[in-house]
C-alpha cells in the first residue's frame, strides 16, 4: 500500500484524500488550521462571508449540500458542509489538523518524500519526520494573506491602529465605534465594508480601480448563474483554442456575442444605478475575463447612495497614527484598516532546488495541467487555480492525479509539457495584464479546464449534459457518476 501526504484540508485536499482512500492508498492530510475547510475555517472567516456561487453549482458532485441551505450558503454553513463531507467519506480519521509543515525533502532516487511537521501553538513542540511515497500540495491560492508593506505601518499599529487582511478580520466588534477603511474592490473587501456599516463610526472603501460587480439576479429576475455559470457564458470570452460554436461567436458571429455582453452591461448599470452614483467602471463588462466575476454584496450600492458607506478611488502612500495619507495628497481618518489585497501563493516548505523547478523567476507555478511540475518525481498539486467551480475543478484534478499515480495517463515528453506551460503562461499574462494568480488562473474558463482534465483520463460527460450546460447553469450533480466510474474501472 503506497502512502500519500496531502498538504491542506480545504476543498482540494479533502476531495483528493477521499478518492485516494477509496482507491486503497494510505493517506494522511495535514493542515495548520484546527478545522477543515481552508478559507471557510472559523479562524479565517470575515463577517458576512458567503459563497459567490449558488449552492448547486458549488457542491461536490457526489455529495449535495443540505436541502435547507440557502441559495448562497454562509461561511459557517460551508465549513459544516466540508466537515460533513470529510466525515461521510472517512477522511476525518486521516486528518492531522493544527499541524504545521516545517519542511519537505525528496528521498534519494526520487522514490518519495520526507515531511517534517510540528503542532501549531506549543513553542516547545518537537518536530517529527515521516516518509511518504507521494506528496500532494493542496494549500491552494488563498492560504497566505498578502498585506502591503505600507510605510508608517509600525507607527500606526503602535498607536493602537489595527492593520489586517480580510481573512484576519474575524470579529465584527473590532470595528465598533471606530473609523474603518477597507482596501480593495473585490468581493471580500466589499463584503467586509458592507458588514461594518452601522457598527463602525464610519466606513470608507478605498479602491484603486473600479470593476464590474454582478448582481445575484440580473434585472432583479434572472439568477446570474444562468448567464455566467454556463458553457455559453464561458464561450463569450475567447479561449486559447477556439472550437465549434465558440469559433463562430468570435468570428462571423461576433456581433451577436458583443450584443449579448452590451445588453447585460446596460442592464447591470441601470439596475445598480452605477452612472447615478458615479461608480461605473471605465472598461467594458468583458474585462471580467481578466480576473473573476465579483458578486454584489447585498445592499452595498444602496448604502453607498445613502451616504452610509464611503468610496474613495485612490491609493495609500503611507500611514501615520490614526491617518492614511493618500497618493493624491489627501488623508483619511483610520483606526482599523482591512486589506482585501490578495494572497501570496507559495509552497515555502519545499527545498530551494525543487522550487526552482516548480516556479519561475516571476513566481509563476510551472504546472502541466495546473497539476504536474516537470521533472520532480512524486510531487503533485491540486487546487492551484482560480476557478468558478472550485470543487468540480478540484475533483477533476483528483481524477487526473489518481490516474497519473497509477501510470494511466499518456503524458507528452518534458519538452512538450514545458511548451504547453510556456504557452499558457504567455496567454494568461497577455489577457490579465500580468495579474493571473501566479500562472494558475483559469477564470473564466473553468469548464474548459475541467474538460481538458477529463479528456486526459477518459472520463467524459454525456453529450446531452454538455449540450444542456450551454443554456442552463452547471449543476454539480451532473458530474456525480464520474468518481464511481473511475473507481470501478480500477
Amino acid at each position: 500500500m503506497e502512502s500519500v501526504a496531502i498538504v491542506g484540508a480545504g476543498i482540494a485536499g479533502l476531495c483528493t484524500a477521499k478518492l485516494l482512500i477509496a482507491l486503497g492508498y494510505d493517506v494522511r492530510v495535514f493542515d495548520k488550521e484546527p478545522q477543515v475547510g481552508g478559507v471557510w475555517a472559523a479562524s479565517r472567516r470575515y463577517p458576512g462571508l458567503a459563497t459567490q456561487n449558488p449552492r448547486d453549482t458549488y457542491a461536490f458532485s457526489d455529495f449535495p449540500m443540505p436541502a435547507d441551505y440557502p441559495e448562497w450558503p454562509s461561511g459557517g454553513q460551508m465549513q459544516a458542509y466540508l466537515k460533513a463531507y470529510a466525515d461521510h467519506f472517512r477522511v476525518t480519521p486521516r486528518l492531522s489538523l493544527a499541524t504545521e509543515i516545517v519542511g519537505a525533502a525528496p528521498l534519494e532516487g526520487g522514490v518519495g518524500w520526507t515531511l517534517t511537521t510540528r503542532p501549531v501553538g506549543p513553542p516547545d513542540a518537537v518536530p517529527t519526520t515521516q516518509a511518504f511515497d507521494w506528496l500532494i500540495v493542496c494549500n491552494g491560492i488563498f492560504s497566505i494573506p498578502a498585506v502591503p508593506a505600507y510605510p508608517g505601518a509600525a507607527e500606526f499599529r503602535a498607536a493602537g491602529g489595527m492593520l489586517v487582511h480580510t481573512s484576519e478580520f474575524t470579529r465584527l466588534e473590532d470595528a465598533r465605534g471606530r473609523q474603518v477603511v477597507v482596501v480593495g474592490y473585490g468581493k471580500s473587501s466589499c463584503d467586509v465594508a458592507n458588514a461594518t456599516v452601522g457598527v463602525s463610526a464610519h466606513t470608507t472603501l478605498l479602491a484603486r480601480h473600479l470593476i464590474w460587480k454582478i448582481p445575484k439576479r440580473i434585472g432583479n429576475v434572472l439568477n446570474f448563474k444562468h448567464l455566467f455559470l454556463t458553457r455559453l457564458g464561458e464561450g463569450l470570452f475567447p479561449y486559447l483554442e477556439l472550437r465549434g460554436f465558440e469559433r463562430f461567436l468570435h468570428g462571423s458571429g461576433r456581433f451577436l456575442r458583443n450584443a449579448m455582453l452590451d445588453t447585460v452591461q446596460g442592464v447591470i448599470s441601470r439596475q445598480l444605478g452605477l452612472g447615478r452614483i458615479g461608480l461605473e467602471p471605465d472598461r467594458p463588462l468583458e474585462s471580467i475575463a481578466r480576473s473573476t466575476v465579483s458578486l454584489v454584496s447585498d445592499g452595498f450600492y444602496e448604502k453607498v447612495e445613502d451616504g452610509k458607506l464611503g468610496i474613495a478611488q485612490d491609493e495609500i502612500a503611507r500611514l501615520s497614527p490614526g491617518l492614511i495619507h493618500l497618493k493624491s495628497g489627501g488623508t483619511l481618518p483610520a483606526e482599523v484598516i482591512v486589506c482585501g489585497t490578495g494572497w501570496d501563493q507559495r509552497a515555502a516548505f519545499l527545498p530551494p532546488d525543487v522550487l526552482a523547478k516548480v516556479t519561475d523567476a516571476q513566481g509563476n507555478f510551472r504546472l502541466y495541467r495546473s497539476t504536474l511540475p516537470v521533472g520532480v518525481p512524486r510531487l503533485l498539486f491540486n487546487g492551484y487555480n482560480s476557478s468558478f467551480f472550485s470543487q468540480l475543478s478540484a475533483e477533476a484534478g483528483s481524477f487526473w492525479i489518481a490516474e497519473y499515480m497509477a501510470g494511466r495517463i499518456a503524458l507528452p515528453d518534458a519538452r512538450a509539457q514545458n511548451a504547453w506551460i510556456d504557452q499558457r503562461l504567455a496567454w494568461m499574462d497577455a489577457r490579465t495584464g500580468g495579474k493571473h494568480c501566479k500562472g494558475t488562473n483559469i477564470v473564466p474558463f473553468s469548464l474548459h479546464h475541467i474538460d481538458e482534465m477529463l479528456r486526459d483520463v477518459n472520463l467524459n460527460l454525456p453529450l446531452r449534459v454538455r449540450v444542456l450546460q450551454w443554456v442552463r447553469a452547471v449543476d454539480a450533480r451532473q458530474f456525480g457518476a464520474l468518481p464511481k466510474k473511475l473507481i470501478a474501472r480500477r
